[in-house]
C-alpha cells in the first residue's frame, strides 16, 4: 500500500478518501493564506486555489512523518468573478448567501501532490478542478436558519453539498468530489503522473484512525 498524508483539516476531504479506500493520515499545515496569496499577486480563481494547495502541501512534506505522498487542496467559490473563501462571521455568511441564491457560480478546488518516496523527493503534480454550482432561491429566512447551524461559516463558499446546505443546491455540472473539497478522478490523474495508480493507496486490513495535529 502507498501511504498518502493529507495536508488539510477538512473532514469532507477526510471523509471522502475514506469512502473511496483511502485511510490517510492527516497532518494540518501552518500556511498563512493570505499571506500567501499576497505575496503571488494576482491570480485567476483556479490559480489562487492551486498556489494555496501547493504551500499547504510543501509545508506539511518538508515537515512530514515516514510517508509516500502529500497531498494539499484548496478550495474558493468564484461569483460574479470574485472569489470567496470561508466568511468566517454570521454578517458576511448572510451577505454571501443573498448574493448567491438562485444563481450560478463555481466551485475551484486546487490540488498539489508531492512524491516523497525514495528515487522521486520532492517531486510534485498539481491541477485544478472547476465545478459549476446553482445555488436554489432561497427565502431570507431559509438563509438566515443555514446560518444558524454554522456550517456555512467554516468552508468555502459558505455552503457544503453534502452537508446541511445539500438542499439548497439546485444541480453541480461537472465533479461532484470537486465540490466536497477534492476531486478523486483528478486525484487519480495527478497519481497517475508519478507512476501510482488509485487503488495502490486502498487500505488493507486495520487501519489506525487519522491523527490530526
Amino acid at each position: 500500500m502507498t501511504r498518502l498524508l493529507l495536508a488539510s483539516a477538512s473532514p469532507a476531504r477526510l471523509s471522502t478518501l475514506r469512502a473511496a479506500g483511502v485511510q490517510p493520515a492527516v497532518q494540518v499545515s501552518a500556511v498563512d493564506e493570505d499571506a500567501v496569496l499576497a505575496a503571488a499577486g494576482p491570480l485567476s480563481p483556479g490559480d489562487a486555489v492551486l498556489t494555496l494547495a501547493r504551500a499547504k502541501a510543501e509545508d506539511v512534506a518538508a515537515t512530514a512523518p515516514e510517508t509516500d505522498l502529500v497531498l494539499g487542496c484548496d478550495s474558493m467559490l468564484e461569483l460574479d468573478g470574485e472569489i470567496y473563501g470561508k466568511p468566517g462571521t454570521p454578517e458576511v455568511a448572510i451577505a454571501r448567501w443573498r448574493s448567491m441564491r438562485g444563481r450560478e457560480a463555481v466551485l475551484h478546488t486546487g490540488h498539489w501532490l508531492v512524491d516523497l518516496r525514495d528515487g522521486a523527493p520532492g517531486r510534485a503534480v498539481g491541477r485544478t478542478s472547476a465545478t459549476g454550482v446553482r445555488f436554489a432561491d432561497l427565502s431570507d429566512a431559509e438563509i438566515d436558519a443555514y446560518v444558524a447551524t454554522g456550517e456555512p461559516l467554516r468552508v468555502a463558499g459558505a455552503f457544503t453539498v453534502d452537508g446541511l446546505g445539500g438542499p439548497y443546491v439546485e444541480s453541480i455540472t461537472g465533479d461532484y468530489h470537486g465540490v466536497v473539497g477534492v476531486s478523486l478522478p483528478l486525484l487519480r490523474a495527478l497519481l497517475g503522473e508519478v507512476g501510482v495508480a488509485f487503488h495502490e493507496l486502498w487500505a488493507t486490513g486495520p487501519v489506525a484512525p487519522a491523527v490530526v495535529h
